[in-house]
């Protein structure tokens, strides 16, 4: 397969879903931020695992403008929680605006400000159904390392832009990181992984029983 038919069925891929006006505006407020939120792909698979799951329970890292908390929460139960945490207090703002213009009920959805490796120590073993995230890379090992301790088994950890793991020759911070958090997800006995190639790269892994 060539370079311009690599480039085709990817930009194929990105649009095989069309998205509503709810997302099309929260990507829009996204981008004017600079918060470049998940791609329309990735969007569509985070909802598709939410829905597999059934997820009642899910933790989100980076709220954004709210582009992939509601792809999540519209796969997930009716009566389904997202629990969504982010640094940013503008960001959550907009995400609120995002999930009420979408007519996502207020008690779906819990916004925690401050840092997920404050957050994540507090919330409850094994009661999760899915964690994604999406902020913070060279904090994803430490990420994956809380997200096993709080899955239910048969619940998923998700990833966003892993795909630097590719270019052997980047030796930053950010790129070890990515490295560590993929060794550490791709060794671990308790975890099932999956690289796929949507968005910025999405690594994936289930928790067995």
């Amino acid at each position: 397969m060539g370079p311009e038919t690599v480039a085709d069925l990817s930009e194929y891929v990105e649009g095989f879903l069309t998205e509503d006006d709810s997302l099309t505006s929260a990507r829009a407020r996204g981008v004017k931020l600079g918060c470049a939120p998940v791609s329309p792909a990735t969007g569509a698979a985070l909802r598709f695992l939410a829905t597999v799951l059934q997820a009642k329970a899910v933790v989100e890292i980076g709220t954004g403008t709210g582009v992939s908390g509601l792809s999540l929460l519209r796969g997930m139960a009716p009566d389904g929680v997202l629990t969504s945490i982010d640094v940013d207090p503008e960001n959550q703002a907009y995400a609120k605006r995002t999930f009420s213009e979408a007519g996502v009920a207020p008690g779906r959805t819990r916004l925690i400000m401050g840092r997920a490796l404050d957050v994540l120590p507090r919330l409850t073993d094994g009661g999760y159904d899915l964690l994604f995230a999406d902020a913070a890379t060279p904090e994803y090992p430490a990420y994956a390392e809380q997200g096993v301790r709080l899955l239910r088994p048969g619940g998923v950890l998700a990833f966003d832009n892993v795909g630097s793991l590719a270019d052997p020759n980047r030796q930053d911070p950010e790129a070890a990181a990515l490295r560590e958090v993929a060794r550490a997800v791709r060794d671990d006995d308790r975890l099932v992984p999956l690289l796929l190639p949507l968005g910025g790269c999405l690594l994936v892994a289930a928790k067995t029983a």
